[in-house]
């Protein structure tokens, strides 16, 4: 029940950590050294649980096997990330932000029916409003599991959400929403590898024919569920924004963007993450 994971340029576990404890709903926790994170699998929805621990370049993992890809994908170890060097080298602000967080890579949900979900709950209320709807729901309905002596909820499967008919403080047709991509991820329609083989624009728009799943909601669950590499994020306001504080008012990204790739959402990643942190 453990296994090794050695990550392919610079990785950082302590800052994975500290931007994973971030997220919106309780499933991590950091013991000295140690992440315990749980998470349903993909495709089976089974929920796992499992703690790391990073020793010199080397990740590792008490937990099952059928986690591994999982676990690769949720912290970016399944790319290369001396990728981001590259662009570092043509871009002075990249250069600036991986100088400031080294073995910083974009930290991903547990599964991109996980992020369609918080991007479902996050349209047109308050971020902390919606960060407590994920933890009220990961809390009432997610499936409890030890990791290291403590007891971790995962974040609920579609199966489990789909017997959920009103949650408290989110409209009929958010619920209604979130019951018709539940049925999308059971049909393997939010599946992250198949989402990650498409073309970017072809993936866009298989996630914008989802029920309540617009521009913004279809780049976040496409960068932050599936973990595409590669994406220009133009329709979240926050990612403007971010570009802007770095590059200045008049920035333009489609021109930026040139030396983004082919990281461009580990781009995206960086300069919202400082841009939180300033």
């Amino acid at each position: 029940m453990a296994f090794t994971i050695r990550p392919r340029g610079p990785f950082s576990l302590a800052a994975a950590a500290q931007v994973l404890l971030g997220y919106p709903a309780p499933t991590a926790r950091r013991d000295g050294e140690r992440l315990s994170i749980a998470f349903c699998l993909e495709r089976t929805w089974e929920p796992v649980g499992v703690r790391l621990a990073q020793r010199g370049d080397v990740v590792h993992v008490e937990g099952p096997a059928s986690a591994r890809a999982a676990i690769e994908r949720i912290f970016s170890l399944d790319l290369d990330g001396g990728g981001i060097l590259e662009v570092a080298r043509r871009d002075p602000v990249v250069r600036r932000l991986v100088a400031r967080h080294p073995g910083l890579r974009p930290v991903l949900f547990g599964s991109p029916w996980e992020a369609a979900v918080w991007a479902i709950l996050a349209q047109r209320v308050r971020m902390d409003q919606a960060a407590r709807r994920m933890r009220e729901i990961a809390a009432a309905h997610g499936p409890e599991v030890e990791v290291g002596g403590k007891v971790l909820c995962a974040f609920p499967s579609p199966e489990t959400i789909l017997r959920v008919r009103r949650i408290s403080g989110t409209i009929a047709e958010k619920v209604d929403w979130l019951h018709g991509v539940a049925h999308a991820a059971l049909r393997g329609r939010l599946d992250a590898e198949r989402l990650r083989a498409m073309p970017v624009p072809e993936a866009l728009r298989a996630l914008r024919a989802l029920p309540g799943i617009g521009p913004f909601s279809a780049e976040l669950v496409l960068v932050r569920g599936a973990g595409a590499p590669d994406v220009v994020q133009t329709a979240v306001a926050r990612a403007q924004r971010a570009v802007e504080r770095a590059y200045g008012p008049s920035a333009d990204v489609g021109r930026l963007a040139e030396a983004w790739h082919p990281w461009a959402s580990w781009v995206g990643f960086l300069l919202r993450f400082a841009g939180a942190e300033d």
